[in-house]
């Protein structure tokens, strides 16, 4: 098994309820250093506890390395930024340009990791965003979502992934570079007997890690494929993975969001509906609340969490981290938690429902995947959709 490390303790963290309690007790633990790296941080009660717990380790000399996206975060207060400043936190900004009215290919770049790293001790790698779970209008039942705890030898890639995104982007923004105080203090231990990896996505020696995992559990599958996406649009290479795998007689089922959040993406995911149906492949759309997961189980004994989508940006543009975890009982958990979604919280699109009274849906979804093309063409990527 590339890439996979043995001795792991993996923990399924399920929405914000379980994931910042865990989050916080870590950061108010931590003696050395701190890495925290998220696509969006909103100062709500979540993004203010979390602030005030990084003052704290500061505060007693850990050191604070806290990594944003230019974009998820251009709203953030800088009154907020600077207090945690004032108080020791190191902040940095990943592509802070910004700017609507430039086409260059960098902008689509963004960063949209969700990593944390506690003195190399224990790392959190998921796709929930620093947002309360409530934090989303008009939707009351809190959005779905997940991460994971890692203890074990893995901590050692994790950090060190973390450790040289965070110095790349000083050194970018001619910022000081100190990365952390553990030098020689590092010695992650066996802590469990799961194997498993960390793979992430960038735009140099990583471009296509995170696809190639998926595509070769895909290609291995021999019983069930069970995908949840926020955001489902996959390339001409992923969709043949999948339906290969339904002509073989592999179960494939995709769990997608079903309610609206980003206009042209969640119509242009639509435009598939029609060949993923008539390969056999189940659509199921999340109801109950917004969707926003990124993980898969295949055949029971594989899976992974983490934050890239399967569409473009995440697949061709965006720099992502996902763990892999090849171990029946952590996929099992969430093949069970998935399943609850499937039975209860989604609904299943047929082939003649989805002709039967969506015709207009069916013309703005297509007319919506053509503008999506468009943006990726924008970035060089138009042949992989």
């Amino acid at each position: 098994m590339s890439g996979f490390v043995a001795g792991n303790q993996i923990v399924l963290l399920r929405n914000g309820t379980e994931y910042f309690p865990a989050l916080l007790q870590a950061i108010e633990s931590a003696r050395f250093e701190i890495h925290l790296q998220t696509y969006i941080y909103e100062v709500d009660a979540v993004g203010r506890a979390i602030g005030e717990a990084l003052k704290r380790a500061a505060a007693r000399g850990v050191g604070v390395c806290l990594l944003l996206d230019g974009f998820g975060c251009k709203d953030i207060p800088r009154a907020f930024v600077h207090e945690l400043q004032e108080a020791g936190v190191d902040v940095l900004f990943y592509r802070p340009k910004v700017s609507p009215w430039t086409l260059k290919r960098r902008r689509l770049r963004r960063f949209h990791r969700k990593v944390a790293v506690i003195d190399g001790r224990l790392a959190f790698v998921g796709g929930i965003n620093i947002i309360d779970d409530m934090n989303t209008p008009g939707h009351v039942p809190p959005r779905i979502d997940y991460a994971v705890s890692v203890q074990g030898p893995l901590l050692s890639v994790i950090r060190a992934s973390a450790r040289r995104l965070w110095r790349r982007t000083a050194w970018s923004r001619l910022h000081r570079i100190d990365a952390g105080r553990l030098k020689g203090r590092l010695h992650p231990q066996v802590a469990g007997d799961m194997w498993a990896a960390f793979v992430v996505r960038d735009n140099v020696w990583h471009r296509r890690d995170i696809e190639k995992v998926y595509l070769e559990a895909i290609d291995r599958a021999r019983e069930e494929i069970v995908i949840a996406s926020s955001y489902f649009l996959p390339g001409r290479r992923f969709r043949k993975a999948l339906e290969s795998a339904a002509k073989r007689g592999v179960r494939v089922v995709l769990l997608l969001q079903g309610r609206v959040e980003y206009l042209l993406l969640d119509y242009a995911s639509r435009a598939l509906y029609d060949r993923l149906l008539a390969a056999g492949i189940e659509i199921h759309e999340y109801q109950t609340s917004m969707m926003h997961s990124k993980v898969a189980v295949v055949d029971g004994d594989w899976a992974t969490v983490g934050s890239s989508n399967i569409d473009p940006f995440s697949l061709f543009l965006a720099r992502e981290a996902n763990v892999v975890v090849a171990d029946a009982t952590f996929a099992g958990a969430l093949r069970a938690d998935l399943e609850h979604a499937l039975n209860h919280d989604a609904k299943r699109v047929t082939m003649e429902g989805w002709h039967s009274g969506h015709r207009i849906q069916r013309f703005v979804s297509r007319m919506f995947y053509g503008l999506v093309r468009a943006a990726v063409g924008v970035a060089g990527y138009a042949d992989q959709m």
